[in-house]
């Protein structure tokens, strides 16, 4: 099954945004376009069956979204993956700032959450909602 719902996301640098969620996430590049300077002006990144698509943030006051230095996020994503643990170490030898470390879920499945380079709340566990009854 395709995912329905991709999660969307500015970045002040898009650009270091996009390699870093691919080194300390797992994410792979599909798609990466640039304006004529190189800029980073819209990506898709993919992590299994997921997709998350970034571009660059708005400039200050121009426009509806907020960005996290604000402390706090209105919306965060779950990512499934198969060994929190193991990815909690990679996330964490990137950088990621370890909001909760690893644990057992009462909903089952084990998860962490961490903020990425620029703020942005993530949330990555071996629950599957599509598994469970």
């Amino acid at each position: 099954m395709r995912a329905t719902i991709f999660p969307t996301l500015p970045y002040r640098d898009a650009a270091a945004a996009v390699a870093w969620l691919c080194r300390a996430f797992g994410f792979e590049p599909r798609r990466v376009q640039r304006d004529s300077a190189g800029t980073v002006i819209f990506a898709q990144l993919v992590l299994g069956d997921g997709m998350v698509i970034l571009g660059p943030a708005p400039a200050e006051g121009s426009g509806a979204v907020q960005l996290p230095p604000l402390g706090h996020v209105t919306q965060s994503a779950y990512v499934m993956v198969t060994d929190a643990d193991a990815h909690h170490a990679r996330a964490k030898r990137a950088g990621a700032e370890i909001v909760a470390p690893p644990a057992d879920e009462p909903m089952g499945g084990r998860s962490y959450s961490c903020r990425d380079l620029e703020g942005h709340l993530w949330h990555f566990g071996t629950y599957d909602p599509w598994a469970q009854a």
